[in-house]
């Protein structure tokens, strides 16, 4: 094994938030952090660089060294390779995490914390980013579920008038989140004259959702957790725009039909992803009810439910009133301890060295879109990914 890739198993290992403050003697760059350059995978024997000089960092004052690669001819340091690269608050990212995940609201975060709304806004953000690529790498290795639970986490974004869901996976036996993604609905339900009105205006100025946007959501997201494996076991309620999907795969998926107005007890096969709902509720200030918190944009929805799965999944036991409970990232064998906040954001995780699912590309480019507001900030960034 070469030194190279030495240091690299060691970056890979040390999960500790001062790891790029205090960088083990000898480390090296593993990769070109420019995702352009044909050095970028890791490990690459050939790849040659050379020292660059320094700077000093202005968070605290700390001398890092920079490198000058010799093939695309950019530079970089040893921050380059941190999840705090680039931020002017770096100590934040931790805090943020576990109090998003902990039911504070945006601004409730911003004034315990002392800073600008604005400034949480693109911390959540930026940890939501990462944590899809963590949950995604996380994964890459990991076993296919057997029993499968899925079920639509209907909310809305802006106002009542433009109602989604959050379709999730969850592994019936272990309560791991496997995948996620959205469908924009219509709303529906009893309306006044006035609001059916109201609703009409809308669909005309903004356009109607697509009415087959749940099938086409759970088409992708079975063909992400199923992965042709065989056979599977699959628990949904009654909802018509299920069937379709379920049955394409005819003979690979054993589907168990539970009415959804069954009563959502343990004994209740769609417990799973019913606790789930409850948590999630509990869990995240824009879904409690009644709240002046709700999301204004289903984008800023789905970064605080990545936040929230790596926390269900990888820090947070499975069953609350025992201490010692482990997470269903243990469950599953993944991993063999809780992690913290500081073992998730360790080291900056690159789009490049991950293969997202077609829905999670979206979501990190920030590609989904709220209707009815005029401009919805994409992530299109020179240097960092």
């Amino acid at each position: 094994m070469c030194r190279r890739e030495c240091c690299w198993l060691a970056f890979c290992n040390y999960a500790s938030m001062n790891f790029l403050n205090n960088p083990p003697k000898g480390w090296l760059p593993p990769f070109c952090p420019n995702g352009n350059c044909k050095y970028h995978k890791p490990m690459q024997v050939e790849w040659r660089y050379k020292n660059f000089g320094f700077f000093r960092r202005m968070t605290d004052n700390r001398r890092i060294q920079r490198y000058l690669c010799l093939s695309c001819k950019r530079t970089f340091s040893t921050q380059s390779f941190s999840t705090t690269y680039w931020q002017k608050r770096p100590d934040l990212d931790s805090k943020v995490l576990t109090m998003v995940a902990n039911g504070m609201c945006n601004r409730q975060i911003a004034r315990q914390l002392a800073v600008d709304p604005v400034t949480i806004n693109r911390k959540i953000e930026r940890i939501g980013r990462h944590c899809l690529l963590f949950l995604q790498r996380m994964m890459a290795d990991a076993r296919p579920a057997d029993e499968i639970v899925f079920d639509g986490f209907e909310t809305f974004e802006l106002s009542q008038y433009f109602p989604f869901h959050h379709n999730v996976a969850i592994d019936k036996n272990t309560d791991f989140i496997l995948h996620f993604n959205d469908s924009e609905l219509r709303r529906k339900g009893r309306m006044t004259n006035a609001q059916k009105r109201r609703r009409s205006e809308l669909e005309q100025e903004f356009g109607r959702p697509d009415p087959r946007a749940i099938e086409k959501s759970i088409a992708e997201l079975l063909s992400v957790v199923i992965k042709g494996q065989e056979p599977v076991k699959v628990y949904t309620d009654d909802h018509t725009q299920y069937r379709k999907p379920i049955q394409s795969y005819g003979s690979q998926i054993e589907h168990t039909v539970t009415p959804g107005k069954r009563h959502r007890d343990k004994d209740n096969m769609l417990w799973a992803i019913n606790l789930f709902d409850r948590f999630f509720r509990h869990s995240n200030a824009n879904h409690v009810r009644e709240t002046l918190a709700w999301s204004k944009r289903r984008q800023s929805s789905t970064d605080r439910l990545a936040i929230f799965a790596v926390w269900r999944n990888y820090m947070n036991g499975r069953r609350q009133k025992d201490r010692r409970s482990p997470t269903p990232a243990m469950a599953r064998n993944i991993i063999d301890r809780k992690l913290n906040g500081a073992d998730v954001l360790s080291e900056r995780v690159f789009v490049g060295h991950v293969d997202l699912p077609e829905s999670w590309k979206k979501y990190y480019r920030r590609d989904v879109t709220t209707r009815a507001l005029p401009r919805n900030r994409r992530h299109r960034l020179t240097y960092a990914e």
